[in-house]
């Protein structure tokens, strides 16, 4: 078996670190080809001279040249790149095999469809891209021949409850035929974060350092925010939609605070499959990097024995508004689900910064939904000049 080349999107982040493990695992398989970050000098270097890569892009101009002037003072080799153009270029070099898509936010889009045009491996953790692109995005991989496979545990536990005769040889690049495959029902699981059981009248009071300490998985700040506020399963649902080509009505959320159960797939004949496994990021990746085979992730075996109790209920939206407005905005559709999503970014970076409430964050992406006006959108062009435009409203609105 050839080396397959993998390039991270987003290597300093949790995913990027939880890749780098399953890969340095498996050398006889896999070689990093590129890494990239944002503006995280010191930690890019350690993965540099760690991992070898032939390319560093940054997306940050002034810490690309101090990563340069640091590889060369250590004798590292990595070429090191600058700029939006430099991620969309490692992401489709004609060398790479696969593309790990793990940048938050919508700074990943253009990289993530850059990959899926070139017709690579897209191993999707970034779910900004299919909330801010869906058809684009899905018809960029249909057309090239990409192969499309998820990475957040929840639709990578779906795919793995799928038939296999639902899906071609290309996994997610055709749009499954679940319907045919006698699939009644989606449940979309979620930890309901760490104020799952707080009074919702002190919920204004809650503090970013609260906000981010998620009690079942290792996160970045933006992540666990949106885990806590449940935006993140609204960005999911969005994304399940996309991924798996089925109706709003045939997905339910459902809250599961153990984070043990991933997601289950329900079939006509009332047979319910279930995905389990530890919250542990290291599962969903090594299944996409091997898929259709399986391989060793790193990760400790589920412990049947100590698992007392698995719960389940319905998410209230009262405590969740975010989830109502990510639904809401897929109904929309068009621009909505772009609002939704920078509104929801530059307002977790505020809440983050100390300058927006805990509870204001849901409030400040309504009124952006309300603000700015709505409409279709079918160009890459066309999603990034709504999402300016969301987070210029935002700034002035401030």
């Amino acid at each position: 078996m050839s080396l397959q080349r993998v390039t991270i999107l987003g290597a300093t982040g949790s995913i990027g670190a939880s890749t780098l493990d399953v890969l340095a695992r498996h050398p006889e398989r896999y070689c990093v080809f590129a890494l990239t970050a944002n503006r995280q000098v010191e930690r890019m270097q350690a993965l540099c001279l760690a991992h070898q890569p032939r390319y560093a892009v940054m997306a940050d101009v002034d810490a690309a040249e101090q990563l340069a002037a640091g590889l060369r003072k250590h004798g590292g080799e990595t070429e090191v790149l600058a700029g939006v153009a430099a991620l969309s270029k490692v992401a489709a070099h004609p060398e790479v095999d696969q593309v790990m898509a793990a940048i938050v936010g919508g700074a990943g889009l253009p990289a993530t469809l850059a990959a899926a045009e070139a017709g690579k491996r897209v191993l999707l953790a970034n779910k900004e891209a299919l909330v801010m692109s869906g058809a684009l995005f899905m018809r960029a991989v249909q057309e090239s021949g990409a192969t499309l496979l998820p990475i957040d545990s929840e639709h990578n536990a779906i795919f793995q409850c799928l038939p296999s005769h639902a899906l071609d040889a290309r996994a997610l690049g055709a749009s499954p035929q679940l319907p045919s495959a006698g699939i009644e029902r989606i449940w979309l699981t979620g930890s309901g974060g760490p104020f799952r059981t707080r009074a919702i009248e002190t919920l204004p009071a809650v503090t970013p350092a609260e906000a981010i300490a998620h009690p079942n998985w290792d996160m970045g700040a933006k992540i666990s925010v949106d885990s806590a506020t449940m935006m993140n399963k609204g960005l999911e649902f969005i994304e399940a939609r996309w991924l798996f080509d089925v109706s709003a009505d045939s997905i339910e959320v459902v809250v599961h605070p153990q984070s043990i159960v991933h997601s289950m797939v329900a079939y006509r004949d009332g047979s319910v499959l279930a995905q389990l496994g530890q919250p542990d990021m290291r599962t969903p990746i090594a299944h996409a990097l091997a898929w259709p085979e399986r391989m060793d992730a790193g990760v400790q075996p589920l412990d049947l024995f100590q698992m007392q109790v698995l719960e389940f209920s319905r998410p209230d939206l009262a405590r969740y508004p975010c989830l109502r407005l990510a639904q809401e905005a897929d109904v929309v559709g068009g621009v909505a689900p772009v609002v939704l999503n920078a509104a929801n970014e530059m307002a977790v970076a505020a809440f983050l910064a100390g300058t927006l409430g805990y509870s204001e964050i849901a409030q400040r992406i309504e009124a952006a939904l309300e603000q700015i006006q709505q409409g279709s959108v079918d160009t890459l062009e066309g999603v990034l000049a709504a999402d300016a435009a969301t987070r210029n409203w935002f700034a002035e609105a401030a």
